[in-house]
């Protein structure tokens, strides 16, 4: 169909339609970035306010803030290649002759170390950190955590060579079993 054979009624109205529908998806899509960069602003605002809470409760709990906002870089090999990894933690801080990076979160799912980017930052920083240990915050509930890492140390379990050549004679003699009576 040609428009050009159309009526002029009908022609203004698919461009009204048309103006119309373009105004719409254009108001739209401002609504969403503005309601995107509103929630971004809402998120920075509760952790400023957040880190606020959490300097005081540590310091209440007898920890010494001993730096806010540490940066530290640490180094991995990826392929050979060396390339350095740059951190920042909320807060290092201290407890007696200890030193803790203090990890402060605020929301529902943040502060809990099942929700794992917050458990990967914070073994990260573990890692990467000179420090004793790692403390998360909860800024909204005002509690701390201490956070500890199976990082293979002594004290953590590991298999003996006893029971590892425990483990290969039965699975041997079981092999064995196998192998003589077909099963």
């Amino acid at each position: 169909m040609d428009p050009r054979t159309l009526p002029p009624e009908v022609l203004i109205v698919l461009l009204a339609a048309a103006a119309l529908l373009a105004l719409v998806q254009t108001a739209r899509i401002a609504w969403q970035g503005f309601w995107r960069r509103r929630a971004l602003t809402i998120r920075r605002e509760r952790g400023a306010a957040g880190e606020q809470r959490a300097e005081g409760l540590l310091r209440e709990l007898g920890f010494t803030i001993l730096g806010r906002q540490v940066a530290v870089s640490y180094g991995v090999r990826v392929d050979g290649d060396p390339v350095a990894i740059d951190l920042r933690a909320d807060y290092l801080v201290g407890h007696g002759d200890k030193r803790y990076v203090a990890e402060v979160k605020t929301g529902r799912a943040a502060p809990r170390i099942d929700t794992p980017g917050t458990r990967r930052q914070l073994l990260e920083y573990r890692i990467a950190f000179d420090v004793d240990g790692v403390l998360l915050v909860d800024a909204e509930a005002d509690r701390v955590h201490a956070v500890e890492f199976p990082l293979g140390t002594s004290d953590s379990p590991r298999p003996s060579r006893l029971a590892w050549l425990l483990a290969g004679v039965v699975i041997g003699a079981v092999a064995a079993v196998i192998v003589r009576f077909g099963l």
